[in-house]
Order: structure tokens, then sequence, then C-alpha cells
């Protein structure tokens, strides 16, 4: 795949408690020499980079990373992104509601902070490592029916991240105007592609820009 179409996929992504607005400005400057589909920042620098670098398209992540705040503080996570700036929102899912098979209760909450954000992307964070092969089907089904633009596989805060059975059984098992996103595990040019290949239309990484970088600096 060329390397302009692969980046085009990315949402360049630093979501570390400890980031700074250095490792984020230089973030958002690779970005911007790159041409990614995104930045994906924490939420308290959203305003700061719609303001640095207004031509960027800023992704935030709300409810990040456990998923267990209220719909209500969830509601006002994505108002709150959206006024400074954010054109992407990633959310996750109440995982303690998967467990307890609260559906009902997650496909409401989905739609409420899709409301919210308007006509600005929303991704849906499944958490695809925490979740049984019966979740995860079930989940689909959820997010095909909330509205929502993308379900996405992980944060990449917990026990695993993307995979490429996951990435598969996603793409198989959602209508096609229900994007997938895979984040979180790609650690190769390689496995960018492969997860793209499988029906990925985003990937969420911090590294393939870098990988990018020192393959024309080599």
């Amino acid at each position: 795949m060329d390397k302009n179409q692969l980046l085009s996929r990315v949402d360049h992504t630093l979501l570390t408690p400890q980031a700074t607005w250095e490792q984020i400005d230089a973030l958002c400057r690779e970005a911007e020499t790159y041409h990614t589909a995104s930045v994906c920042i924490p939420p308290s620098y959203v305003k700061a980079v719609h303001s640095a670098y207004p031509s960027l398209t800023i992704c935030t992540v709300i409810g990040f990373p456990n998923g267990y705040n209220t719909t209500t503080v969830k509601v006002a996570e994505t108002r709150d992104a959206v006024a400074n700036g954010a054109a992407e929102i990633d959310m996750v899912v109440n995982l303690g509601w998967v467990k307890d098979q609260k559906y009902e209760e997650i496909l409401q909450e989905i739609r409420q902070v899709k409301e919210a954000a308007g006509n600005h992307i929303l991704k849906v964070i499944i958490e695809t490592c925490l979740l049984t092969e019966e979740e995860k089907l079930r989940l689909c089904d959820v997010v095909s029916r909330s509205g929502a633009d993308y379900i996405k596989t992980s944060t990449g805060f917990s026990s695993g991240g993307a995979t490429p059975e996951d990435v598969e059984l996603m793409r198989k098992n959602c209508p096609p105007e229900v994007k997938v996103k895979a984040a979180g595990g790609i650690k190769t040019l390689e496995d960018a592609e492969r997860f793209l290949q499988l029906g990925a239309s985003r990937l969420g990484t911090s590294r393939v820009v870098r990988l990018i970088r020192e393959e024309e600096e080599a």
C-alpha cells in the first residue's frame, strides 16, 4: 500500500496520562507533515490544539479508558469536546453493563452521546480483549443500531489491542455504513496494512508515523 494512503487512515495518537504540551505539539506537527486522518489527544488539550492547528482534524476520547462514567458525564464530556474544537469522538462503552447484558442501556447511552456529538464522527470502543465472542457479536449489533459511525476495537490501555480476528469479526457483523477502527497492538507497517486489508477504515496508533519516518531516514 502507498504510504500516503496508509497515513490517510491513521489517527495519530498520544493518550498517555503524562503527555505534556511539548509532546502534543510535536504530535500535531507530525500530523501536519504526514497528513494523517486526525490527531487523537486527551480532552484537556483539544482547545489549545484547535487554536494552534486549526487545519488539523482533532479526535478525542470520552469515558476513557474504563468506560464506567455515567451517561450524563459522557454526554457532558462530548459537548465540551465539540465546543472546544473536536471533530471526532471516541467513547468507551460501559463494560460492566456488557457483562450484565444491559444492551438496551448501552444502546441508549451511545445514542445520547451521538446526539451530543451532532454531525461529528462518533467511534465506539468496545475493548474486545475483555469480551467473549458472544459479547462482541451483541455489541456489533448494538453499535450498528445506535447511529454511531465506527466500532473500535480497543483503548490500548487494557490487556490487549486489536487482533486480525476481531477486526474481521467486526467487519463481517456490522453493515457497510458502520466503519471499523483498529487500535492497540499495531507494531509494524505490515500490521497496519493487514488490518486495513481485513476491513478497518481507521487505525489508532502512535507508531505508524514513526516507522515511516525511520524508513525515510534510513
